[in-house]
């Protein structure tokens, strides 16, 4: 059981930065003899109702990130691997929306395939 508390969520005017930060406890899954696994921020945004991956990083440190924020979010965890960040830059009202950490051996497109799930985190922005 993977356990996920997002944080860092506010209510910014666009083209600011905000920084989330997800604690997790350590990931394991007795199915398996290795530790593969992934951790990724996934969004709701504001009135949609699918909840997709905006970015993902792996046991292996590979990066993955959605097309439409490739190059304004970064996906980070920190060295004793407890605390997944994203760090977003140059947000839009379009980026408005509830966004959530997830775990899981490998990360979906989809947050409700995804194993262990957070809660989410409110994040406005105002033009």
């Amino acid at each position: 059981q993977v356990q996920l508390f997002e944080s860092g969520g506010d209510s910014v005017q666009a083209g600011t930065s905000l920084r989330l930060a997800c604690t997790h406890s350590q990931y394991k899954d007795d199915r398996y003899e290795d530790t593969r696994h992934c951790f990724g921020w996934y969004r709701q945004l504001s009135g949609r109702q699918m909840i997709n991956k905006v970015a993902s990083i792996d046991s292996e440190g590979v990066l993955d990130y959605d097309d439409k924020v490739r190059r304004r979010f970064t996906i980070s965890q920190d060295s004793a691997k407890t605390t997944l960040y994203l760090q977003m830059s140059d947000l839009e009202p379009e980026d408005t929306g509830i966004y959530y950490c997830a775990s899981s051996r490998y990360c979906t497109w989809n947050f409700h395939l995804m194993d262990y799930r957070g809660r989410g985190t409110q994040v406005t922005i105002s033009s």
